[in-house]
């Protein structure tokens, strides 16, 4: 899905982001110090739209509120991320464990819509 976050000017980023359904909500995931995660901490407005792995839109933009799981919500988001994209999120987590991901991890990020 393409992400957009906004930062303290207002002026939105967009970032196509994997992510799973759970219910009325997505949930997304990245690393801590991200662009949109620091975006993220100072606003958690952001709008959400169907796309391309490139971002290419392919659908309407839906508002919506962000939100940062807690750690004991991250287990549940793994396991969610596991049955969706299987083999190849496994292959995501070792490429990014073989680059020297030695930090604190990825985060977990639910977006619901606004209102």
């Amino acid at each position: 899905m393409n992400l957009t976050t906004f930062r303290k000017s207002g002026v939105g980023v967009a970032t196509p982001v994997w992510f799973v359904d759970v219910g009325d909500r997505v949930i997304f995931t990245t690393e801590p110090k991200a662009g949109k995660a620091k975006r993220l901490r100072n606003n958690g407005r952001v709008t959400v739209a169907p796309c391309k792995f490139n971002g290419a839109l392919l659908g309407p933009t839906v508002e919506g509120q962000a939100r940062f799981l807690a750690e004991s919500e991250f287990e549940a988001a793994k396991q969610a991320f596991q049955r969706k994209y299987g083999l190849q999120y496994r292959f995501f987590n070792l490429v990014e464990r073989l680059r020297g991901g030695k930090g604190p991890g990825r985060i977990f990020i639910e977006v619901k819509p606004a209102g």
